[in-house]
């Protein structure tokens, strides 16, 4: 997320056009990776289990599939990056904007099977408690990131400035090498040995391993992706509105994305340590963890939301001194508050519930809320009568959240009643 703020950050420097291209550009790239993310990380509640259980060659094997699974899902990710016209049909782009959009989203294609690659071992390796590898490849990749961005962008003596180019040509290259990084760990790390974990190009696609995979990867991927798309047609409607109002959405998206973190966090720690227990047969520890994760995430989302959502102002001018882009920004953080709030508890919600191998209908939640509510509501709001524009956009989709968070809580609390084996009690 933070390639994402860095990129904003230069960029917002940089002037509104670029800030638009990459508002435009960014979406279609994380309307991409995210979705196929979400199939790849199936691996994580399935490794889980098998860690659980303490079955450590079906968890390594399980990874190998899972990295066969990133490759052949990034072939029509890769052509869509190739050929954005879609998605700048959709904005309905000006002819030099459109070149721009297509100048970032064409160097993300040689970065998608890197990404998913190294998405594979982040699943494998959350799902074994072993995140600080995923944070230190992470934090990294951060470092070189940042001076590879201003080279690029900005330019340096003979290297020309590329603008919104340079952060996808610096994306490429990082996520080139953290993938490299992740498969030497997986060689060189004492820790990973027991899992026997076969190099990929001695392995071939086990195909029912595979569909196994693809019956929670799916729905998971699917979930994420309308989850994802409810603010991404965000950016591609509000491109409609002109270059200022999308790069104010630009800003405004990026700060809830960062906010959003914690929340990703705490569901992936949960989703881990539930399916863990799971695995172990210890189902009162996975309902404990599961229901303490969501309250540990609605209280810091309640606190986080409320300070960012005061200081508005002053965080906003971190991102840009164009006073145009700050002004379209401001009134769409009305809504942090509420916003981030249910963000937060539908997410937490969501990755317990994919422990327990559940994704199906918090897909058809995800639609009916973040579809309907937030990107139907949205394109009334701002289009239709009431004329709201970008914010009209921003009211419904904090509606769209807060209501899958209400529906995906009360689902938790089923499932976990349904699945958890009654006490036993002495006799006597």
């Amino acid at each position: 997320m933070l390639f994402s703020t860095v990129d904003t950050l230069m960029l917002g420097r940089v002037g509104p056009v670029d800030l638009a291209a990459l508002a435009v550009g960014s979406a279609a790239y994380i309307t991409i990776f995210v979705g196929l993310m979400g199939v790849v990380l199936a691996v994580g509640p399935m490794v889980g289990r098998q860690f659980g259980a303490r079955d450590l060659p079906a968890a390594g094997r399980h990874l190998v599939q899972a990295q066969w699974l990133a490759l052949l899902a990034c072939v029509p990710g890769c052509a869509v990056l190739l050929w954005p016209e879609p998605f700048v049909w959709l904005a309905r782009l000006d002819p030099a904007l459109a070149d721009k959009v297509a100048a970032y989203t064409r160097p993300l294609a040689i970065a998608l099977p890197f990404a998913l690659l190294t998405t594979a071992f982040r699943g494998f390796a959350n799902a074994v408690s072993r995140p600080k590898a995923v944070m230190a490849l992470q934090l990294g990749g951060l470092a070189l990131k940042v001076p590879l961005n201003a080279l690029l962008v900005f330019g340096w003596g003979p290297l020309p400035a590329m603008g919104v180019a340079g952060c996808a040509w610096a994306t490429t290259l990082v996520m080139a090498l953290q993938a490299a990084c992740a498969q030497a760990l997986l060689r060189r790390d004492p820790f990973y040995r027991p899992f026997s974990v076969p190099h990929l190009w001695d392995t071939r696609p086990d195909w029912k391993a595979l569909a196994a995979q693809l019956r929670l990867g799916l729905p998971m991927g699917g979930s994420i992706l309308v989850e994802v798309t409810g603010f991404t047609f965000m950016a591609f409607f509000i491109a409609r509105l002109g270059a200022t109002a999308v790069a104010g959405h630009q800003i405004a998206v990026n700060l809830v994305a960062m906010m959003f973190m914690m929340a990703l966090a705490l569901g992936t720690a949960g989703q881990t340590l539930v399916a863990q227990h799971i695995g172990a047969g210890q189902w009162g520890h996975a309902r404990a963890v599961g229901r303490h994760a969501l309250l540990l995430c609605a209280a810091l989302a309640a606190v986080l939301g409320g300070l960012v959502a005061g200081a508005r102002a002053p965080v906003v001018a971190l991102y840009t001194d164009n006073a145009e882009a700050a002004a379209a920004a401001l009134p769409l953080l009305v809504w942090i508050w509420f916003f981030h709030l249910g963000d937060a508890v539908q997410t937490v919600s969501a990755s317990v519930l994919r422990a327990h191998h559940v994704a199906t209908l918090p897909m058809v939640i995800y639609v009916l809320a973040l579809w309907g509510v937030g990107i139907g509501g949205g394109y009334w709001l701002a289009f239709g009568p009431p004329g709201l524009g970008a914010v009209g956009f921003w009211s419904a989709a904090t509606a769209g959240l807060l209501t899958a968070a209400t529906l995906l809580v009360a689902l938790q609390v089923w499932v976990e009643r349904q699945e958890a084996p009654p006490p036993v009690t002495s006799a006597g």
